[in-house]
């Protein structure tokens, strides 16, 4: 890919972080570190980051996401009629496909109406020693002669360069940006498929992104994603799927039940405030736990705060949560009281919480912060102000758990290479729980992770509710906000590692000297979980 660099380098160096410009290839790893002093709220991770290239994507029958918006257009293929007319364009040779011609045949004549026929040459060079840039047209016409040559992550990167390009561009050369980008989802979309490989199934996704974005509306398509969800049964079949061909959500209830039944071992009185309840599985096995302590069961108090989404896979509000609980509670000889807060968390107030004082308190955060809007949305900045409020309760101890991903105030181009990055190895992991052609895997997929990837890619400001950040950064925040990090004892990592033999080989945990515990795919880290005080 060498050719490319002088007007795509950045695209591919985002990708492999790696100055030189230079590229993995198959099943390789590249792994670079980035030095703690180079933390700050706007810097990449601090541990070892490793990076994926997919294999190269072959071309397959077209299975279009259903996120596809009905009935978008391609202003380049509207363009096009067919006419015994040869306009000479150096594209018409890139490739033997009829289909991929007539498209790029497509973006030639939309060129010639917008720019003239004279210009069909090379307009880079140099005038008075100064060296001109090539037009955005020239530009997109080099990538679109490239693009039968390169693989599917190549295309990615390359349509999202142009995409983001259509963002800030003026007009007129707006209109070419977006008929070059339409002209790179038609070729992505024989080069992906819902039921392919890892891959292919996450390029689908990732496209709908796009088409999404550059139709300005990826904040639509979302609420339409959410509008159109299974109904209460066929989610929560979804979510089981995933809690069990995965060992995310189990790494997140187990690390965090360990760490907060040692915290409060010697406690009669506990307080767990949950910011993710949902189901309330997670506590099932603490109190069943401590319902065999020596000397009697503690009395436990259980507040969980959820919102709409959740509702709506239980069937029902929080009532049913805590019925749940205190029926088990009740076999198990366990003093129990449950308070429902149905809200989101930027919505919570300390009134929401009912903290008792002689109760020893413990705070869940579950794969939740990152939902939390901070200060490159609001000047509310929620996701400061919700731990602020938690530290003035003065807990005993409080649990985090994140994906280990770096989406939140990185740029565009930069956050997309993070997420096809990140979402690679999850889609890989995902593929050895399930056959490839399980209907199942695809609708967990498309129900419970691929909403996430559009809304990463197609949604700005308030709409953008996935917004992940690396370990690094939320130790910062935690600090700022007068938190101390704890140390996590052996028994943490030994039950995670214990958990994990029912999995791939290809799962790691590993504590990387700052504290915390990585649960990972092959090099890549996906998630970590955090103990403060």
């Amino acid at each position: 890919m060498q050719q490319n660099d002088s007007y795509g380098s950045s695209t591919f160096q985002i990708l492999n972080n790696d100055s030189t410009g230079s590229r993995s290839h198959g099943n390789e790893v590249s792994s670079q570190t980035y030095p703690d002093q180079f933390f700050t709220l706007e810097s990449t991770p601090a541990i070892d980051y490793a990076t994926y290239s997919s294999p190269s994507a072959i071309s397959v029958s077209s299975n279009r996401s259903p996120f596809s918006p009905q009935g978008s257009l391609s202003y380049a293929s509207d363009l096009y009629q067919p006419s015994d007319n040869t306009y000479g364009s150096p594209l018409s040779g890139c490739s033997g496909v009829d289909d991929e011609n007539k498209m790029l045949h497509a973006l030639w004549v939309l060129r010639n109406e917008l720019l003239g026929p004279e210009s069909d040459t090379d307009d880079s060079g140099t005038f008075n020693g100064v060296v001109s840039q090539p037009s955005p047209f020239t530009r997109y016409n080099r990538i679109l002669e490239m693009a039968p040559h390169m693989d599917l992550k190549q295309l990615l990167l390359a349509c999202a360069e142009i995409v983001s390009e259509a963002d800030t561009i003026s007009m007129s050369d707006r209109q070419v940006a977006i008929s070059a980008a339409e002209a790179m989802m038609e070729i992505l979309e024989k080069n992906v498929s819902v039921s392919g490989e890892p891959a292919q199934r996450l390029g689908a996704y990732m496209l709908e992104g796009l088409r999404a974005r550059l139709l300005s509306s990826g904040s639509i398509i979302y609420k339409k994603l959410k509008c159109k969800e299974p109904t209460s049964l066929e989610l929560m079949s979804y979510m089981g799927v995933l809690y069990q061909i995965v060992p995310y959500y189990k790494f997140a209830y187990m690390s965090s039940n360990v760490i907060i039944g040692e915290a409060m071992e010697n406690e009669n009185r506990i307080h767990i405030i949950d910011f993710q309840i949902a189901q309330g599985s997670q506590w099932m096995s603490l109190i069943q736990a401590l319902s065999r302590r020596p000397g009697g069961p503690p009395y436990i108090r259980i507040t969980g705060v959820d919102d709409s989404d959740s509702a709506h896979a239980r069937g029902g509000g929080l009532e049913l949560v805590g019925q749940k609980l205190a029926q088990l509670a009740q076999s198990c000889g366990v003093p129990f009281e449950f308070n429902g807060a149905a809200m989101s968390g930027c919505q919570v107030q300390l009134e929401h919480l009912k903290v008792r004082h002689g109760e020893a308190l413990a705070v869940n955060f579950p794969y939740i912060l990152h939902h939390m809007p901070d200060e490159s949305v609001s000047t509310t900045n929620h996701r400061d102000r919700l731990l602020r409020l938690i530290k003035s309760l003065s807990p005993k101890i409080v649990t985090l758990v994140e994906q280990e991903s770096n989406t939140n105030t990185s740029t565009f181009t930069q956050r997309f290479a993070e997420t096809l990055d990140y979402y690679t190895a999850m889609f890989e992991s995902i593929d050895a729980g399930r056959p490839r052609d399980d209907r199942q895997r695809i609708n967990t997929e498309e129900h419970c992770v691929a909403k996430d990837v559009v809304n990463i890619i197609a949604c700005e400001g308030v709409e953008r509710v996935e917004r992940h950040e690396v370990f690094g950064k939320w130790r910062m925040r935690l600090a700022m906000a007068g938190f101390s990090q704890l140390r996590l004892s052996p028994s943490v990592s030994n039950s995670v590692r214990d958990m994990l033999r029912e999995y791939s080989s290809n799962y790691r945990s590993a504590e990387l000297g700052d504290g915390a515990l990585y649960l990972g795919w092959k090099n890549r880290p996906l998630a970590t979980a955090s103990a403060w005080r």
